[in-house]
Formats: C-alpha cells, structure tokens, sequence
C-alpha cells in the first residue's frame, strides 16, 4: 500500500503544472463568487487524500493575490464509495486546515469546509451546477462492474496475452458505457465555465494485448494460480491424512486439522 501512495503521489505531482493552470485560468475568466466549489472524485484515503486540495487552494490563494483580491471561501467534496474510510479523513481535517494556515497566514487562506460525498462516479453525485472544479487521480479506469462476457477467461483476472478476443471488447464496451455516463453527469453538475482534471491509466498503442496493458495484472493473476495450487496440494494432503486417522480411529485429529 506504501508503494501505491508514492506512485499516486509521483503522479500528482506530474499533473501538478495542469491543476494549477486549469485552476488559476478558471478563477481569472470567471472569478467564482464568494465561495470556490472543488470535487475529489475517487479521494480514497491516505496520505495523498488531501494533498491536491492544499495545492489548489494555495493556487488560488497567490493568484488572489496577485491581482489584490481576498481569496473566496472553499467547499471541498471528497467522494469515494461508502466502504471508503471517511472517518480518518475527517480526523486529519483540523490539522489539515491549521496547517495551510501556519504556512500560509489567514489572510492568504480563505475559510475552508469540506465534506465527504459518498457514493459512486458512476452517477449524480451533486445538484445541477454546483462545481466549480472537478479532479479526479487514478480511479476512472476502474470500472462500475464487470463486464459482461469474460466467462471464459481461464485463470487470467484481466486482459491476457491467451485471452480470447472477445474478452478485451468486453472491457471496452463496459469502459465505454461507464465513461460516458461519468461524462454526462458531471456535465450537469459542473457550473458553466468550469473545469475538470482527470488523471487515469493509459496505453501505449491501440493493441488490447500489448504488455503496457497486461504485464501487472499478469503479476497478480500468476500469484493467485499460486495461491489455489498450493490450495489444491493442501487439500489432497488433507484428505489423505483424513483417511490415515480414521483408520486410526482417531477423529480428533482431523478435526484440529481442519480448524
């Protein structure tokens, strides 16, 4: 989990010079009204949950002064699905919002509210043009479910060099279908002139079997092939010391062994 939160954050940090330009170009050519509306879509929870939300709040802090205004006031969603581990993210909120202003000064820092917005991109999320900026890192290549006509995948949980044809058009049909409609909400609830940042993974060419698109959930797929051998093995060698006691007379054994 380590190594994922320093890919997402070396990531970040690549879109980085994007965000604050999407940013500071928004806030010039619409100058929000009193309060500034910004969505995390797929936030997760770690130590990269809030780490965007400061650098555009300060963004928007040095563009505001720059030009001689006040900054806004900011309304910040976190949305994950509801299994997510809101609740740390809230605790580190206090801390998070004292920070910015340590480093920064409550002159620079406007006041911050932020909430989590549970539930699936897949979707509505919120009102009709409520958001100012959306972002997203990392989390749009996941799909809503899987897809339909993969069943005879054998022994690979993704697209394979040995998978079927149909197995990649499956992915990508549901991929398709799950973008759109991501696009299509979020163009309702995005205000007029607003502005979105996704980061997702990406491909190379357009070849559906090509390495770039299956050399780690190869990685993964090998290990869980792994993981049942050893299981079957198991279970044969349980199976013949089941015969062993009970030819012994002894049930006790087995039963331990099975526990």
């Amino acid at each position: 989990m380590h190594c994922l939160w320093i890919m997402q954050k070396t990531v970040i940090l690549k879109v980085k010079p994007f965000v604050e330009e999407a940013i500071t170009d928004l806030y010039c050519k619409t100058l929000p009204g009193k309060c500034f509306k910004i969505a995390d879509l797929g936030c997760s929870s770690g130590p990269n949950t809030l780490y965007l939300i400061s650098e555009i709040i300060e963004a928007i802090g040095s563009k505001c002064q720059k030009l001689g205004h006040g900054p806004p006031s900011f309304q910040v969603f976190l949305n994950d699905l509801p299994g997510n581990d809101f609740n740390t993210i809230f605790k580190s909120i206090p801390s998070f919002i004292e920070n910015l202003k340590k480093n920064k000064g409550d002159e620079f820092i406007g006041p911050c509210f932020i909430a989590g917005m549970p539930g699936s991109f897949f979707g509505r999320l919120f009102p009709p043009e409520t958001l100012n900026f959306v972002h997203s890192s990392y989390s749009l290549h996941f799909l809503s479910k899987v897809p339909l006509g993969i069943e005879n995948n054998k022994a690979n949980i993704y697209i394979a060099p040995m998978s079927p044809p149909s197995v990649p058009k499956a992915y990508l049909a549901q991929f398709e279908s799950d973008f759109t409609i991501f696009l299509s909400s979020r163009s309702e609830e995005i205000t007029s002139g607003g502005r979105m940042v996704i980061t997702m993974i990406g491909k190379r060419n357009s070849d559906p079997f090509s390495e770039d698109c299956w050399d780690f959930w190869e990685l993964l797929a090998q290990s869980f092939r792994d993981m049942v051998s050893q299981v079957r093995y198991l279970i044969k060698i349980s199976s013949t010391k089941k015969y062993i006691s009970s030819t012994l007379g002894s049930s006790l054994y087995w039963t331990l062994f099975i526990k």
